[in-house]
């Protein structure tokens, strides 16, 4: 796990890195730790290894769920492969494997987010034959926006359950 651990903060921070957003990763060795070798892991990690054993790059998924399919999909958070062992098939080796979890578990979808000006990254992504979901925006609350809505009181007093 040491070690694992120790690969999977290194790729986060690669990838921050390549993103040009080093200075926002906020995540600890110890939320890694829990996040994905505590005892009720939501997020896992897959590695992929030369043939000498040194991980070159990282999946990190979770589960989403589809009510218009009534079925579990995939959403690949982060995708990551060491700038000098690019173009020899590691990235697609890690969708390749995310993409046989789905059919093996039954599952509609993979689907993931590339920033808009990754071009690299998105013409990988079409090779293989993914499309582009451009009438969906993402949206996101967090720090303060999140804290203001979350502090709000429901309208009319009405109650979840």
């Amino acid at each position: 796990m040491g070690a694992d651990l120790d690969v999977l903060d290194q790729f986060i921070r690669d990838l921050a890195h390549y993103e040009r957003s080093l200075d926002l990763v906020q995540a600890t060795r110890e939320q890694l730790r829990e996040s994905f070798f505590g005892p009720s892991p939501q997020v896992y990690c897959d590695l992929v290894e030369t043939d000498d054993g040194d991980a070159v790059g990282f999946a990190v998924w979770f589960l989403n769920y589809s009510t218009w399919t009534g079925t579990h999909g995939i959403y690949l958070e982060d995708l990551f492969v060491r700038p000098e062992s690019r173009g020899r098939g590691y990235g697609k080796a890690l969708l390749v494997h995310l993409a046989q979890e789905c059919v093996r578990q039954g599952y509609a979808r993979l689907q993931w987010s590339v920033l808009d000006w990754n071009t690299p990254s998105i013409d990988f992504y079409r090779s293989l034959g993914a499309e582009a979901q451009d009438e969906w925006t993402v949206h996101r609350l967090s720090a303060s926006a999140l804290r203001d809505v979350a502090e709000t009181s429901s309208q009319g007093g009405l109650s979840l359950s």
